[in-house]
């Protein structure tokens, strides 16, 4: 799902994961087991680092089937524990420097995108997850964005079983 924002659209995907909400959580807070899912099928993420608090800093390499490293950084806005995580998202190297995306070889994006994790409790020890990816332009870098979302969470689905 899409939504337009003033001629950038939102990216939001929505999923229910069959588990509870504290394990979506530490999925995300804990660097450890981002490692297990960050990145698209077939990456690897080799380095995970995170300051979790507002304000802190993550630091993110994922690594291609072909031995690429994509570098990615930004900064906690706000962390409502168990509810709400905004941060910005930016393309980096590997000492955590913004780069544009042209440096990987991509069509540039515009800096500190912002991405919104939001967890609710549903019946049953289900957490509906909602994902909303800010400033993405319309096209290509936007459908990929949407594809590479979606497998980030097809490798948390997994490991949350």
């Amino acid at each position: 799902m899409a939504e337009s924002t003033g001629g950038s659209q939102a990216l939001v995907i929505s999923r229910v994961f069959n588990v509870a909400r504290d394990k979506v959580w530490q999925a995300w807070a804990d660097p450890q087991l981002v490692m297990r899912w960050w990145g698209p099928k077939g990456f690897t993420a080799p380095v995970c680092k995170a300051d979790f608090r507002v304000d802190g800093k993550y630091l993110y390499c994922m690594r291609s089937p072909e031995g690429k490293d994509f570098w990615s950084t930004g900064i906690y806005q706000e962390i409502v524990p168990m509810e709400r995580i905004v941060f910005t998202d930016n393309f980096a190297d590997e000492q955590g420097n913004v780069v544009p995306a042209s440096y990987y070889g991509m069509a540039d994006l515009p800096n500190d995108l912002v991405v919104t994790i939001t967890l609710e409790e549903i019946e049953g020890d289900k957490t509906k997850f909602t994902l909303r990816h800010e400033g993405l332009l319309e096209g290509e870098m936007k459908e990929q964005s949407a594809v590479g979302w979606n497998e980030f969470l097809d490798k948390l689905a997994e490991i949350l079983k």
